[in-house]
């Protein structure tokens, strides 16, 4: 008995046997290995949400559709600057609250589908408005939705792309972008020309614009779903502690002590404020160039065509020499296509414009979108991309107000061209401020 009590106490007495707590070296090296483990699977959802979910988002966003859209219904340049301002403005101060309820979790799927799905009922509102308002409500309506679809992809932005960060290493993105761009490209271009010819000119269901829209609607639901089914998210080692909204404003100091990302930041202001001419390429167009359907079309196609073009050579230059290289060129080639636009008298010279153009905007937003990725620490990156966004915002809605104010008292010819002149600022920024954020991190 003496005996079984001693055994008995003995093993009470015994020390357990716990695991060790990994350390953060180790953590690190287990997400690395989730992320290349996974990383044909995550490929695939984003190249598929890419392709399909940014198809619908480029129609929308082209500088054709909803701009000759607003014109027609309003006959203003003014009401399509406030409807385009309107739809960046809303972007503000989304990106900043998007990015305040999702730095702190080791999970963003959740809010992703939140905000991708609330971004998408904006283009099916603004096809129903079009087939069932009419007059002045029907303007509200979309330009009302425009607004809301700017707020909802300000948030959506910021969710999306720290997916795209924690699942595809920094040697793999610029190749995803360029082929998800460029296969969606094809089907936005084509879905343009269509859209053009048979569903504006014929009218289609009623309503051609809110068919478009509908269409929209349709491929970047299918996105999102693709994205929902596929992607595997890894929880990070390390995630910043939860932090009120106001407390993260006065963090913003901090973010531009990196001196190369705040001339980034100068260099995207610049350039978004010349985006003031965007909305009203294809009315300008429309006094050398009858503006039928299918020459809307064309032009669209050539824009989008350039996007799938350009996109191929855009994220495999990036990839081998960083994305600071593209969106030098991408500059350059923005300011020569409003050249041949501004001097353009006839469709081809125009064609070749819009060809520039989009080609030009899509390797902008390839780099821009990738370079802010690059700079600083990992647990800072939501808040960059929502400080960048936000900034971005403030010039975008302010752009197209002044845009059209311009242009509707001074001529187009002076707002190409002070849109010319923070091109080349921005350029001159990038040159002489602007080291390749790729190089820094790998020494």
């Amino acid at each position: 008995m003496e005996s079984r009590f001693e055994e008995e106490g003995e093993a009470a007495a015994a020390p357990e046997v716990t695991t060790a707590e990994p350390s953060l070296a180790e953590k690190e090296t287990a997400y690395e290995k989730f992320v290349w483990d996974n990383l044909k699977r995550n490929y695939v959802a984003h190249y598929l949400h890419g392709m399909l979910g940014m198809t619908g988002f480029r129609l929308i966003n082209a500088p054709t559709f909803l701009p000759a859209y607003l014109y027609m219904l309003s006959g203003s340049n003014l009401v399509v600057g406030l409807g385009l301002g309107l739809q960046q403005l809303g972007g503000v101060i989304s990106p900043i609250i998007g990015a305040n309820q999702i730095e702190h979790r080791t999970k963003v799927m959740p809010a992703a589908l939140w905000m991708g799905g609330l971004a998408r009922l904006q283009i099916i509102g603004m096809a129903l408005a079009g087939w069932f308002l009419s007059g002045q409500s029907k303007v509200v309506a979309i330009i009302g939705f425009m607004f809301l679809f700017g707020l909802f992809m300000g948030t959506q932005r910021v969710v999306f792309s720290m997916l795209l960060a924690k699942v595809i290493p920094i040697s793999r993105r610029g190749r995803l972008q360029a082929w998800r761009n460029a296969t969606g490209g094809v089907i936005a271009a084509g879905l343009a020309y269509l859209a053009g010819r048979y569903f504006i000119d014929a009218n289609l269901f009623g309503n051609g614009y809110s068919t478009t829209f509908l269409f929209a609607f349709c491929l970047t639901s299918l996105g999102l779903t693709a994205l929902r089914l596929l992607m595997i998210e890894p929880e990070p080692p390390t995630v910043r502690a939860r932090s009120r909204l106001r407390d993260r404003f006065k963090d913003f100091p901090a973010l531009l002590a990196e001196r190369g990302f705040m001339f980034f930041m100068v260099v995207q202001m610049l350039t978004i404020a010349a985006r003031m001419a965007v909305p009203f390429y294809v009315i300008f167009a429309s006094s050398t160039i009858e503006m039928s359907g299918k020459n809307l079309g064309l032009l669209s196609l050539a824009f989008l065509g350039a996007d799938t073009l350009s996109n191929l050579v855009w994220g495999y230059l990036g990839d081998k020499t960083g994305f600071r290289l593209i969106m030098l060129l991408s500059l350059v080639l923005w300011v020569g296509s409003t050249v041949v636009l501004m001097t353009g008298h006839d469709f081809v010279a125009i064609f070749i414009a819009f060809f520039g153009l989009g080609a030009a905007q899509s390797g902008y937003m390839m780099s821009a979108g990738t370079m802010i990725l690059e700079f600083g620490e990992r647990d800072e990156m939501p808040m960059r991309i929502a400080f960048s966004a936000t900034a971005e915002g403030i010039m975008g809605s302010l752009g197209p107000l002044l845009g059209g104010l311009i242009s509707s008292t001074l001529g187009y010819g002076p707002m190409f061209s002070i849109s010319i002149a923070f091109l080349i600022a921005a350029l001159m920024v990038l040159l002489l401020r602007v080291k390749e954020p790729r190089t820094s991190r790998l020494g």
